[in-house]
């Protein structure tokens, strides 16, 4: 197979510049590189932290760094994210070795830290030029997927050392009371469809069954596919929001991503269609797959997917609102209130109509 397909970098965005000479005397420091000259490019696609592909004499890193603009928190704690990959890397061979992390901030702006590339296909709103994938073979692509979460969840945390990760003990009603705290903290104007399913998921919690290592941002364009085998993942990236907690909380942000053929343009229209292609489980296919995968039975669906569908909507908005501030200039932000509009009318839906699919 060509290299057409495999994800690719392109030009740094203007705003989120590395310095290049002093990543280049850490690099030399660190004895990542003997010398030469640096070159970095950006992966453009992502909405969190900062991915850089970091290129010096014949050798290729990855560098990750929080956004320009944004403060203190887990989901941009790259140093956390690095140490989990480190230890995480022990019991789960699909994470990026880790290189160097550097938790001082004056080197280049930010803490960050530097990993090996894990080279392959990566699906993203469609599917890329130069590989084609049939019916037969997106299906075996989905069940890898799925396969893939239920592995993650079923990882010893306790034997890889993360449980400081988190405490799980009232780990559903954390996330609700924190990502309606998050909303109101990021609102820029109403959203009453995302207001009434917070209050929704607020007095409908159902109660814990188990807890274990979660992603928290499971999702299509967070897995390396093998170029010559697509249906296998190779790699399971952005750990950055990782943690331990209700497993069915991680399948419910899952199954917010998992956009189906029949859902309604506005949420098509998000930039998560190969989930709709023809082939792929449906949300009610991944559920019952996950069930095979984990015996582990999956009862209030229409909760844990109105919570996924909620957080990312609050995501959604927190990066809206960096744009809104004017903390990044990314054209790609500049209508995500309409995304997030869209998020809250799909969580509402599945409430009124009681199910996690269309049909």
């Amino acid at each position: 197979m060509s290299e057409a397909p495999l994800d690719r970098p392109a030009a740094v965005r203007p705003g989120e510049e590395l310095d290049l000479g002093a990543l280049g005397a850490y690099l030399r420091q660190h004895e990542l590189v003997a010398g030469g000259e640096v070159r970095v490019r950006q992966f453009p696609r992502g909405f969190s932290n900062l991915t850089y592909l970091v290129e010096c004499n014949g050798r290729a890193l990855i560098l990750r760094r929080p956004p320009f603009g944004v403060g203190k928190g887990v989901a941009h704690d790259v140093v956390r994210e690095a140490r989990l990959l480190q230890a995480l890397g022990t019991t789960f061979d699909r994470v990026p070795h880790i290189l160097a992390i550097c938790d001082d901030a004056s080197v280049l702006g930010a803490p960050f830290y530097l990993m090996e590339r894990a080279t392959g296909i990566i699906l993203r709103d469609r599917v890329p030029d130069g590989l084609s994938i049939d019916a037969p073979l997106m299906r075996r692509i989905s069940e890898a997927a799925v396969d893939t979460l239920a592995e993650i969840h079923a990882v010893n945390y306790r034997a890889a050392g993360l449980e400081v990760l988190g405490h799980p003990e009232g780990y559903v009603e954390r996330q609700v009371a924190g990502w309606t705290r998050r909303f109101h903290a990021a609102n820029t104007g109403a959203q009453p469809d995302v207001e009434r399913i917070a209050a929704w998921l607020d007095a409908t919690r159902p109660p814990e069954r188990a807890h274990a290592l979660l992603h928290n941002d499971f999702k299509y364009d967070n897995l390396v596919l093998a170029a010559e085998a697509p249906s296998r993942v190779i790699a399971v990236l952005d750990w950055e929001m990782a943690t331990i907690g209700d497993p069915l909380m991680d399948l419910g942000t899952a199954l917010a991503y998992w956009v189906e053929a029949n859902d309604p343009p506005a949420l098509r229209a998000l930039g998560l269609g190969v989930t709709a292609l023809p082939g792929n489980l449906t949300r009610s296919g991944v559920i019952a797959r996950y069930e095979s995968a984990t015996g582990r039975a999956v009862t209030d669906p229409v909760f844990y997917y109105a919570f996924g569908l909620f957080k990312v909507a609050v995501i959604v908005q927190q990066i809206y609102a960096r744009f809104v501030k004017g903390f990044t200039q990314d054209p790609r932000f500049a209508h995500l209130d309409q995304a997030v509009s869209a998020l809250g009318a799909a969580a509402a839906r599945a409430v009124e109509r009681g199910r996690v699919g269309e049909a």
